[in-house]
């Protein structure tokens, strides 16, 4: 919001630097982001550019900083001068019909009609629009344009003339209509957006740009000045479908003054009258079928003493709260001092005691309020299960070698589409950055991935990186997860032996390691997926201990190549291994590992057993594993592989593999001949369902 100062000090005469003004106007609130010379000035005016915060639209407008700066200085506000159109406000005589169809998404609608005589705005009005930002058009569009950025409520002029049958009518567009608006784009408008249309097509977008038919041009002689308040949400939301913003828009999405509209419109007729662009004719509408009740709040000397932790005198606090517009009344209470506050329509964000006391902590001085931590009287809210168990991850990963990364929720759609079966289920962004934006990921990995060949870029080799974030499918929604990428080392080189490359089993020991941290079982079996290498792709089933139920929680495996060289990795021949996990899916069968006892030591001795067996080179170990875990599930404690052997003396297209099985009774002491007993019972089973042969 850029504001010229000389304007501002007609409002409130305020005999002070500008260096002074911003310093003060940065202590209430309001960052100050240049004070630049105003154009034509010769160094004796200037202009403020303030970045103003979402939610005070109030403050968008040169009398809304008036207001503040007037507080700032105990003074008063010298307002506008406003016309008095001669007439009712039931719009009685006015060559123009006004309806709205729409209540809910334009509760209120003021119009006047005006003679007027279109020509260039004199120089004094165009030099403060062009301070502001605003390209000066003519006198009558310029007229509307300056009340928007003195009141903050913007408004609209339509050619009377051009406008079919000699009305306004706001209601929703109709399926399939379309608009020309102002810019000259013509636009295609959804049933759900709000229009303001005549009796025959739609004339403006509400709230966001007029449209080109009904323009005022030079040899318009009367015009409907429009000035309303629409439903903040409502122009959001058409803005962005229509990839239009404008002053207006960004000022009606954030909330305008439901009050403002028959106010602006006076000025509007005032200054159209100084500038000598015409005068209106008879008196002004205001359709307001549902006026709103003001919001009326308590508030407590005591609270206030509580919230800031000191003491503001009553006077203060009263005199503050109406110097910003506020209706201050005293309340009777037998305790303390408290007021019933009646908040004006143009302060959308307050609504709550707290909010009057934050106006009250703006000018007491944030700086005089005290350094301490307020008294603890309960103890803090638990922990969310799902927050505990993600820091738990971090832990695991953080210990497993990896660094945390963010990465954008938005990726490049070129990046997505490996990770999905179809393109129908990415989730685009209907209004991108740009194409490295262009839709939300569908997995924590291509963002991960990309992290990870920026650090590879800059000559890191050994990488391990981690997110744990959400993921975005049009059918299954938002989901949470958490992914990991590595590259390089898996062992770094050392005296005591050579380096050894990562490999698929470093990112699963990763994922074990993570399973059992969160008390779940894992076991892994192959698949195929378009971004992993074939024969190196595993999908990971869970299992929680004491159940049967099998859940999917993600997979891992190698990159292809070929995708990791199309995302930038600059040097062929480094593998990346991923993997993926459901956090939803794991909070599902995770152990609260708060509820786990600790187990006695064993008193009871094991025995151990190896095995060697020849089988099938395409059988996975692991299904071989649980075979054997299911002949003696429980006495069979730990059932470990420790060789695997291709080559001279074994078959081709089989291998052997070599078990080291160890048994313990949690009550007695095994004998040797139990133990054989169940030796020769897993060689029968494997012998029976792998075709399994001693060797």
């Amino acid at each position: 919001m850029r504001i010229l100062v000389s304007w501002l000090r007609e409002l409130v005469p305020v005999e002070t630097s500008i260096e002074t003004l911003a310093e003060g106007l940065t202590m209430r609130g309001f960052e100050v982001s240049a004070i630049e010379p105003a154009p034509a000035s010769d160094g004796q005016d200037a202009v403020l550019d303030l970045e103003i915060t979402p939610n005070r639209p109030d403050c968008l407008s040169v009398a809304g900083i008036a207001r503040e700066v007037a507080t700032m200085y105990g003074t008063a506000v010298t307002w506008p001068a406003l016309a008095e159109p001669p007439g009712a406000g039931d719009g009685a005589g006015i060559d123009l019909a006004v309806t709205i169809e729409d209540a809910e998404l334009c509760p209120r609608y003021a119009a006047a009609v005006a003679a007027v005589d279109v020509a260039p705005s004199p120089a004094w009005l165009a030099a403060r629009l062009e301070a502001a930002g605003v390209r000066p058009i003519n006198n009558i569009v310029d007229v509307t344009n300056y009340v928007m950025l003195e009141l903050g409520h913007p408004m609209h002029a339509f050619d009377l003339d051009r406008l079919g049958g000699g009305e306004l009518r706001i209601r929703r567009a109709r399926p399939g209509e379309r608009l020309r608006t102002l810019d000259g784009e013509d636009r295609a408008l959804a049933d759900d957006m709000l229009v303001i249309a005549d009796g025959a097509q739609a004339q403006a977008v509400a709230g966001v740009m007029g449209g080109a038919d009904s323009e005022v041009h030079e040899s318009t002689t009367r015009v409907a000045f429009e000035s309303a308040y629409f439903k903040p949400n409502s122009v959001r939301r058409t803005s962005r479908r229509l990839g239009l913003s404008t002053d207006a828009s960004y000022r009606f999405e954030r909330g305008a003054d439901i009050g403002a509209p028959v106010t602006a419109l006076r000025r509007a007729c005032a200054i159209l009258a100084a500038v000598g662009g015409g005068e209106p004719k008879s008196g002004l509408i205001d359709r307001y079928p549902a006026p709103r009740a003001a919001i009326v709040v308590d508030l407590r000397q005591a609270r206030i003493h509580r919230v800031l932790g000191v003491d503001v005198d009553a006077g203060v606090v009263a005199m503050t709260l109406e110097r910003l517009g506020f209706g201050v009344e005293p309340a009777e209470s037998a305790d303390d001092a408290r007021w019933r506050v009646t908040v004006p329509s143009h302060r959308v964000d307050v609504s709550l005691e707290i909010d009057l006391i934050e106006e009250v902590a703006r000018y007491h001085g944030y700086d005089r309020l005290p350094s301490t931590f307020p008294a603890m009287v309960r103890p803090p809210a638990p922990v969310a299960a799902g927050i505990r168990r993600q820091r738990l991850l971090r832990r695991v990963l953080t210990a497993s070698g990896c660094s945390e990364a963010t990465t954008y929720g938005f990726i490049e759609r070129a990046a997505a589409e490996p990770f999905v079966d179809t393109t129908d289920a990415l989730v685009p962004v209907a209004n991108p950055l740009s194409e490295k934006y262009a839709v939300l990921r569908p997995s924590l990995v291509p963002g991960l991935v990309d992290a990870l060949i920026r650090n590879r870029r800059r000559e890191h080799r050994d990488i391990r990186l981690f997110e744990i974030g959400h993921r975005f499918r049009r059918a299954g929604g938002e989901s949470a997860g958490v992914a990991i990428a590595l590259t390089g080392a898996g062992m770094v080189e050392h005296w005591s032996g050579r380096a050894r490359p990562s490999d698929l089993f470093d990112i699963k020991g990763i994922v074990e390691r993570l399973a059992d941290a969160a008390g779940v079982t894992t076991h892994l079996e192959p698949t195929s997926r378009p971004e992993l290498v074939p024969g190196r792709a595993a999908v990971v089933r869970g299992v929680r201990p004491g159940s049967d139920d099998v859940c999917t929680l993600g997979f891992l495996g190698q990159l292809l190549p070929s995708l990791a060289t199309t995302r930038g990795l600059p040097i062929a021949g480094d593998d990346v291994y991923v993997a993926e996990l459901d956090l939803d899916v794991l909070g599902e069968v995770a152990v609260d590992r708060s509820a786990m006892r600790v187990s006695a030591l064993p008193r009871h001795p094991s025995i151990v057993r190896d095995l060697a067996i020849v089988v099938d080179a395409s059988l996975p170990a692991a299904t071989v594993r649980g075979t054997i875990r299911a002949v003696a599930p429980e006495t069979l404690i730990d059932v470990r592989e420790f060789d695997r052997y291709e080559g001279k003396g074994v078959p081709e297209g089989r291998l052997s593999l070599a078990f080291r099985l160890t048994f313990r009774h949690a009550d007695r002491t095994l004998t040797d001949a139990e133990v054989q007993q169940t030796m020769s019972a897993i060689v029968t089973s494997l012998e029976t369902t792998h075709q399994a042969t001693l060797r």
